[in-house]
């Protein structure tokens, strides 16, 4: 069993212009969870719903809680919301310190964003990319502003509209190759305009990533 008080505390908070029931449904319905959280493979929804079903406590106000002492709460009125996740712990602290969970709510709130400011149309698929590259390798992946949300992780929107998430186990300004991740984000495509998003993104990735892999919905989750 782990021990909660060794882990790596953390604090990370986003805001919405949209109300918090409406944040607090996107937060606890299995349907909504699916647009957002995570990136596609053959075992998301079964992981959605024993992380924020089975696993989760629920407490009002709009406040939940996992047994290694994290909690995610939302807070705001009918117009703006701040969702807020964190976890107390006595360890090693501070931005040099990489933490899994943490980099990954980082990367899962910029998803939770975009849903609830842009309100895309249509089913969310994505096209998840890991391997072992540089943080400048991956963000050459995409044209447009990169927006940073903390040192590990960035995002921006694509000329097709797509939202990329890169998050590394190393700072993005590093120059040392580490393994990386890329969510791409689709919404509403058929099977035929899906296919040519995952294909494009796997002949991007491929050159610059060493132990390239791809994920989408239909496939097992990389090996960590």
């Amino acid at each position: 069993m782990t021990d909660r008080r060794a882990l790596k505390p953390y604090d990370v908070e986003i805001s919405v212009p949209v109300g918090r029931d409406q944040v607090w449904e996107a937060v606890t319905q299995p349907e909504v969870l699916h647009q957002w959280f995570g990136w596609d493979y053959d075992g998301l929804e079964a992981e959605i719903r024993q992380i924020f079903v089975d696993e989760a406590t629920l407490w009002a106000p709009e406040r939940m809680g996992w047994a290694d002492g994290s909690t995610l709460e939302v807070d705001g009125d009918d117009d703006q919301a701040r969702i807020r996740v964190a976890r107390e712990g006595s360890g090693a602290d501070g931005p040099d310190v990489y933490d899994a969970i943490e980099e990954g709510w980082r990367a899962f709130l910029i998803q939770l964003s975009f849903l609830l400011r842009e309100r895309p149309k249509g089913r969310r698929r994505t096209v998840y990319l890991t391997g072992e590259t540089t943080g400048k390798q991956a963000l050459s992946l995409a044209t447009g502003e990169w927006h940073r949300f903390g040192p590990r992780v960035a995002w921006t929107v694509d000329p097709d509209g797509h939202l990329v998430v890169v998050a590394g186990r190393v700072p993005l300004d590093s120059p040392s190759a580490a393994r990386f991740e890329v969510t791409v984000s689709t919404f509403g495509l058929d099977d035929a305009a899906f296919e040519t998003v995952r294909e494009t993104w796997a002949k991007h990735w491929a050159p610059v990533a060493a132990d390239a892999n791809l994920t989408t919905a239909d496939t097992p989750a990389p090996t960590p």
